[in-house]
């Protein structure tokens, strides 16, 4: 009977008794389709919902689709379909549709399915908000999977809690590849470049859950990581297991592989697996761009730009990424009239409203080609108030060419904007000096010692042996600290 139930009529749409041709095809296609199916077709809403939580342009379809559920009171929602539901209320309602979902999952009594506690965990947790109440529920679980604590350690990462991300992950009963590769990717995108790569050593090295072989997920982000640090020695050998699995034709792993080369100073390497890449998207573009205007080859880049549009691809289409490489090519090539050029054809042409960092790339240009006027402009036409990094912009400008009385004005306004930021104080102190208002230094550096502020301390990254070693300004707390004062006091003893 089961059998039968499920059997596609004659002349019925195979995707609707097939849920992977569904969710694969767009959604939209399917959905007029079943509003006019001959016959009850319960199965197929379940495929419809999780085509529409698959697909993020139609998130709030399957809430609607929900909603309608309720209204009609059929089919019933269950603990198949749940889960969807909760993958696309945050999107829709924020943490609002999150807790309207768990208060009907509490009625209907479809609380205590792992499944369930498990989506509602991950749910809560998207909002940011509701952090607390996502590992509340999570500590509740009667039964915890590898899935669910996943969910909870990915949580963490977006809100930026990599402590306790990472400390929840070790106390993880069993790891998996993608248990593994929330915490490396989550310590990526938060910035923790060495703590990810510690976790890849731990990864591949195994413990008591065995050895997990890395996946392109896992090197993606272990790329990244080794490109943010300059780790090249690493970024190669991971290249080399590329090489050895068979996955260099994956396009995430051959854009990784360009963004790390290029970073790493190996701008042909970069440019060779770019060229050989068979599948180039619009991040493959993007990436080699950067390079080259990470390496000043400005010309170039605009050139691969150029051809990039003209490639006549329909899905490669410039974004705001696309335009920050093209900017930053103009600024280290001084191109001023082409990056004037650029942004206006980033609004005119392509309908892309420039965000704060390309408000900062122009004025950069413009403050390096000593166009302060016209800077200012820009800045006071911005639709946003200018950030650190604008005013930074400007300020690097007015080093070049002596214009302290900008330079004065950028580091007030950088003060006004983080004045717990001792750093600006003391910038502003050394500005003072070289005005020679000595006495406006001395009360400066009084108030800066009076006040509770901080300063970013200098980090560098040194890469001994595949091991990346890291340092700041004044720090003692290395493990080999004596060691390496030792040997820079007879370095600086030859000279």
């Amino acid at each position: 009977m089961l059998h039968e139930w499920f059997k596609p009529t004659k002349n019925e749409p195979t995707f609707l008794s097939n849920p992977g041709k569904m969710q694969s095809s767009q959604p939209s296609e399917a959905t007029p389709i079943l509003h006019h199916h001959p016959r009850p077709v319960p199965n197929p809403i379940l495929h419809l919902q999780a085509a529409y939580a698959s697909h993020p342009n139609y998130h709030t379809s399957a809430f609607a689709l929900y909603r309608h559920m309720l209204c009609k009171g059929k089919p019933t929602p269950n603990h198949f379909i749940y889960p969807h539901v909760l993958k696309s209320a945050p999107e829709v309602l924020e943490s609002n549709g999150t807790k309207l979902v768990h208060t009907q999952i509490f009625k209907s009594g479809f609380g205590q399915y792992p499944v369930v506690q498990t989506a509602l965990v991950d749910s809560y947790s998207r909002t940011g908000s509701c952090i607390e109440i996502a590992r509340d529920l999570f500590d509740e679980m009667s039964e915890r999977n590898v899935v669910s604590w996943t969910a909870m350690v990915s949580g963490y990462m977006r809100v930026g809690d990599v402590g306790k991300a990472v400390l929840l992950s070790e106390k993880m009963p069993d790891r998996d590849v993608p248990s593994w590769n929330a915490v490396i990717a989550g310590c990526t995108q938060n910035g923790f470049f060495s703590e990810a790569i510690s976790l890849l050593r731990k990864m591949v090295m195994g413990g008591k859950e065995g050895v997990n072989r890395p996946n392109q997920v896992t090197v993606v982000c272990s790329l990244s990581a080794c490109g943010n640090t300059g780790m090249f020695q690493l970024g190669k050998s991971i290249h080399g297991y590329v090489y050895r699995n068979g996955i260099g034709n994956d396009c995430l792993v051959a854009n990784a592989l360009i963004d790390m080369y290029g970073k790493c100073g190996s701008l042909e390497t970069a440019k060779r697996i770019f060229e050989m890449s068979s599948k180039k998207n619009l991040t493959s573009w993007n990436s080699i761009i950067n390079c080259l205007a990470l390496h000043g080859q400005s010309d170039k880049a605009i050139s691969v730009f150029e051809e990039m549009i003209n490639c006549r691809v329909d899905d490669i289409r410039p974004d705001e990424i696309t335009f920050i490489s093209l900017l930053n090519a103009c600024t280290h090539g001084g191109l001023v009239e082409k990056g004037r050029a650029y942004f206006e054809l980033m609004t005119s042409s392509y309908n892309i409203e420039p965000r704060i960092d390309h408000y900062g790339c122009l004025i950069d240009l413009l403050g390096r080609a000593g166009k302060f006027e016209e800077a200012l402009e820009v800045i006071n036409c911005m639709k946003m108030e200018p950030d650190e990094v604008v005013w930074g912009s400007l300020l690097n400008g007015c080093k070049i060419y002596g214009r302290l009385d900008l330079a004065e004005l950028a580091v007030k306004k950088m003060i006004e904007i983080d004045p717990n930021n001792g750093g600006y104080g003391i910038m502003l102190a050394n500005l003072y000096g070289e005005l020679g208002k000595w006495d406006d230094v001395r009360k400066l550096r009084k108030k800066l010692k009076e006040q509770n502020t901080y300063k970013t301390p200098g980090c560098s990254w040194i890469e001994v042996d595949s091991q990346v070693h890291q340092f700041y300004s004044v720090d003692k707390t290395h493990p080999r600290t004596d060691e390496i004062y030792n040997i820079l006091e007879s370095m600086v003893g030859l000279y």
